[in-house]
């Protein structure tokens, strides 16, 4: 993953949307896994920024910090003061260092579309589902969302890639302009890479914002003996 200078805009009124919609996000996930029973907690993905209110949202509601390991490839190790018990590793998401079958829960939120190509997606998946006991929660943007949020740009990211790449470009967004730093996914393309993993025990949620589906929450439930 590439540093986390992904959210371009400077609206306050964007960045409050943002909060309140991860806000929404906790209270999806609280109503599809019980957390008080997870012993265990992996934060695949953290962020070392400390400018935004809804940055690592997850460890701002969660009321067990104790509970949670987090991994960037950033330098986050500032978390460990800020949440009580809370164990910072620095390293790619993509290769964390924990065994098969470390945590109960594995949780990773708006990552996805910025580890790269649709292989290197692939690859953070498979990653997350390893070191897994029981689930793994992943979300990102729904690319048909009329907004494309990390530049507030309206419906251009609705076109080939290599022509909303020009319009970041042309709206002075260049810094987006790569598939190593933003490549976002559909329904169908989760659907997609799940299957030819041979992942089949998953299901697709929604969080809405202003009445239309603004981000997906992919829920895997760990099957060892199907061996997902």
């Amino acid at each position: 993953m590439p540093d986390k200078a992904y959210l371009t805009y400077t609206s306050k009124f964007l960045d409050s949307c943002i909060e309140k919609g991860r806000q929404k996000i906790y209270k999806k996930i609280a109503g599809l896994i019980d957390l008080n029973n997870m012993e265990s907690i992996l934060d695949n993905g953290v962020t070392a920024d400390q400018t935004h209110g809804h940055s690592n949202f997850f460890e701002n509601i969660y009321p067990h910090s104790e509970k949670i390991t987090a991994v960037s490839n950033q330098d986050a190790s500032w978390m460990t003061s800020k949440y009580k018990g809370l164990k910072f590793t620095q390293c790619d998401g993509c290769a964390t260092p924990f065994p098969d079958n470390t945590f109960d829960f594995v949780f990773s939120s708006a990552v996805l579309e910025h580890v790269g190509n649709r292989t290197q997606q692939e690859k953070f998946i498979s990653e997350c589902i390893r070191v897994s006991k029981k689930y793994v929660l992943l979300t990102t943007p729904n690319r048909w969302y009329p907004i494309e949020f990390h530049s507030a740009l309206p419906l251009v990211h609705w076109f080939p890639q290599k022509i909303f790449f020009w319009f970041l470009k042309l709206f002075r967004k260049a810094e987006l302009a790569n598939e190593n730093t933003l490549n976002l996914c559909s329904k169908g393309d989760i659907k997609k890479m799940l299957q030819k993993q041979g992942i089949r025990n998953f299901k697709i949620h929604y969080t809405y914002f202003l009445g239309l589906p603004s981000n997906l929450l992919i829920l895997i439930e760990k099957s060892h003996k199907s061996g997902v």
